[in-house]
């Protein structure tokens, strides 16, 4: 099994991006599937069958040709596995079709500041490993809708807990869904660099990718 991590920038670049596929490789280290890391938009206009699932890490801004787009829709056509993580929300806003499938697009984050995940739903390999109420540092992103009712959502932000939130009381922040025939995972969590050696971030992405491989 390999997983292709997806890591290409137009817009801000975090840190922790090499943190992340740290995380992914080591994780592939442990559960048994290997995986390719990627700045190149051409790897997604070639066919992507051999991959289990395509990770888009906080990518950000427009950064796909059309043949990468054609190709990742044909993935997702073919049953494949999608994942995002953090800033894949800041990602080709101007491509419907990838709203759609991540289910929801960036619009604003307040200060990095501690805050709590309410686990919504405990009965998904990313979430049933954490407590009910999760305490993290984060930037806590604002999205241009909630995704709630297209989308399972598994956990969301308490606004109450950090200063700044902008979406009240339904404030999905890691979900999943199946879109255009592909299993798709979204989680809002990771932007800083020492969050992806947390183990119990860490548990939460390899469920996220558990609930997406192709099979």
């Amino acid at each position: 099994m390999r997983i292709l991590v997806f890591t290409r920038t137009a817009g801000y670049r975090h840190a922790s991006i090499p943190d992340g596929i740290r995380a992914f490789t080591a994780l592939g280290e442990e559960h048994g599937f290997a995986v390719d890391a990627t700045e190149e938009a051409g790897a997604l206009a070639r066919p992507l069958g051999g991959y289990g699932a395509v990770v888009f890490l906080s990518t950000s801004g427009e950064v796909l040709t059309p043949e990468a787009r054609s190709g990742l829709m044909a993935y997702c056509a073919a049953g494949g596995g999608f994942m995002g993580v953090h800033a894949a929300a800041c990602t080709e806003e101007g491509w419907p079709f990838f709203g759609g499938l991540l289910g929801a697009h960036f619009v604003r984050h307040p200060r990095l500041q501690p805050g709590t995940v309410v686990v919504e739903d405990a009965d998904h390999p990313a979430t049933r490993h954490l407590p009910g109420r999760w305490p993290v540092t984060d930037e806590w992103y604002d999205f241009d809708k909630s995704p709630r009712g297209a989308v399972r959502v598994l956990a969301s932000a308490d606004e109450a807990s950090y200063e700044g939130g902008g979406m009240g009381r339904d404030h999905p922040l890691a979900w999943c869904h199946t879109h255009a025939g592909a299993r798709v995972f979204y989680t809002a969590l990771g932007h800083s660099p020492e969050v992806y050696a947390d183990p119990d971030y860490r548990a939460h992405l390899l469920g996220g990718l558990q609930s997406v491989l192709r099979r």
